[in-house]
């Protein structure tokens, strides 16, 4: 277009160009960029404390801080020991810097810690926005990530086989590099922010025995919680520093924790087992990328086997299940069903599982509607909506209200239908992104309805 344009004034140099009248000027029309309502955004809020023993949190620390998600040992805690700088470069989109000044917001306020952001010279943590394409080659299998004594995706191209980005044998942190897709929806970019920034200045495991935490591979939680931002408290608590080894900081834990979550101290512990790797793995390979179908089944079936031989009743069992119900939907979308209602026995005697329900709601919902059953539809989303907004979870969200929309269609309700739908678009555009992706997941709710596909 601007070599078009140049070379037009050029062959029109005798005419004189500069003084043809404005509304005689070739110009391409202005158009609006998304012809859907604006893209909504949550309020800032403070999380709910953490409702489990503090002997249980301890253990939990100590696992989350001690050991890599391979299962490598670390042989001592890291953290900053100094204030924490954090600054932006690449090609961020528009939605990263309001979601970046609200995550260091919360930082400050709920988990005390001294992080601001700067936006020239040198940072401790230094977060570029570059393509998924980008991140792909880097690293096949991550989403976003993070790495020590780095600040450019080239720096660590070069030194990614170097000690200098070996987790193992960091002694304090000074210098770390998150990368994130900056050509993602503004959730998923969210999503990443958060987690990769907390495990940047606290704990670098994942571990999925937390049902209320993003630091579990489940991607169930998408923003940090309550949990989440004791962990990083007490990681900055003047009682520990880098270099501790395990021993050392599991003799402090009980007397900060009593501390910083009184009330975690009057709460029993409850016995957790650990998660074995075979779990793990199969989980991993049953949702991850290059998988063909069947082996998937086959992961998700060995996962759910494991879970059972495991003797678990919580939210892993449940997600066995419903990985399950996932995988089978397709082709007998009545065994998923009993999938799903199997995962949501095992959550309803989980404390702090209700945002796993509500994902599970999606499909329970989605198949009430595909049987034109829009009261049952309704009766199952209407307690989840609150859910997905207290957690900050715009694509989910906004799945919901579209199926609300789609019930409220079949119980004779077409004036509040279309109020739903339509309030609903704004979440979408947060949480799926572009135009096409909120339409399409707009029409793939729609043909669920079968007024919609003809019975």
């Amino acid at each position: 277009m601007i070599i078009r344009s140049a070379f037009l004034c050029l062959a029109l140099g005798l005419a004189g160009c500069a003084s043809a009248p404005i509304e005689d000027t070739p110009t391409r029309a202005r158009v609006a960029d998304s012809t859907l309502p604006p893209m909504k955004a949550f309020a800032s809020h403070r999380a709910s404390a953490p409702t489990r023993s503090n002997a249980n949190i301890a253990a939990d620390f100590l696992s989350l801080h001690f050991e890599l998600e391979s299962g490598r040992a670390l042989p001592a805690f890291t953290r900053f020991e100094t204030p924490i700088t954090v600054r932006v470069t690449g090609k961020p989109p528009a939605s990263l810097a309001p979601d970046l000044t609200k995550l260091l917001t919360r930082m400050q306020r709920e988990a005390g810690i001294d992080i601001r952001q700067i936006n020239q010279g040198q940072a401790n943590v230094t977060i570029q926005a570059v393509s998924r394409a980008d991140i792909r080659r880097a690293l096949p299998q991550a989403a976003c990530f993070v790495v020590p004594n780095v600040s450019s995706l080239a720096e660590f191209r070069r030194d990614r086989r170097k000690p200098k980005t070996n987790w193992s044998l960091l002694q304090t942190r000074t210098r770390l590099g998150i990368f994130v897709p900056n050509d993602a929806s503004p959730q998923e970019l969210r999503d990443c922010l958060h987690e990769e920034l907390a495990q940047a200045i606290g704990p670098l495991n994942d571990l999925y025995r937390l049902p209320d935490s993003v630091f579990n591979d489940d991607n169930v939680h998408t923003v940090l919680t309550g949990f989440d931002m004791l962990i990083l408290r007490a990681t900055y608590s003047p009682e520990l520093r880098s270099g501790m080894s395990r021993a050392e900081v599991a003799n402090r834990l009980p007397a900060i924790l009593a501390r910083l979550n009184p009330q975690g101290s009057a709460i029993p512990a409850r016995a957790v087992s650990a998660t074995p790797r075979t779990w793990t793995d199969a989980v991993q390979t049953a949702l991850g990328p290059g998988t063909d179908p069947a082996a998937r089944r086959a992961a998700a079936n060995a996962a759910a086997r494991t879970a059972e031989a495991q003797g678990w009743t919580d939210h892993r069992r449940a997600f066995s299940n419903y990985m399950l119900g996932r995988m089978t939907q397709v082709y007998d979308p009545d065994l998923a069903q009993r999938y799903y209602a199997t995962a949501l026995h095992y959550l309803s005697n989980s404390p702090a599982t209700e945002l796993h329900r509500a994902y599970i709601v999606t499909q329970t919902a989605a198949y009430a509607v595909a049987l034109g059953d829009g009261n049952a539809a309704l009766q199952q989303i209407r307690p989840m909506l609150n859910v997905a907004a207290r957690s900050e979870n715009a694509a989910l969200l906004a799945t919901l209200m579209m199926l609300q929309a789609e019930a409220l269609d079949l119980t004779g309700q077409p004036a509040q239908a279309q109020a739903v739908r339509l309030d609903s678009l704004g979440w979408a555009r947060y949480g799926f992104g572009s135009d096409w992706a909120v339409r399409a997941k707009m029409q793939e709710i729609s043909a669920l309805n079968p007024r919609k596909r003809g019975g």
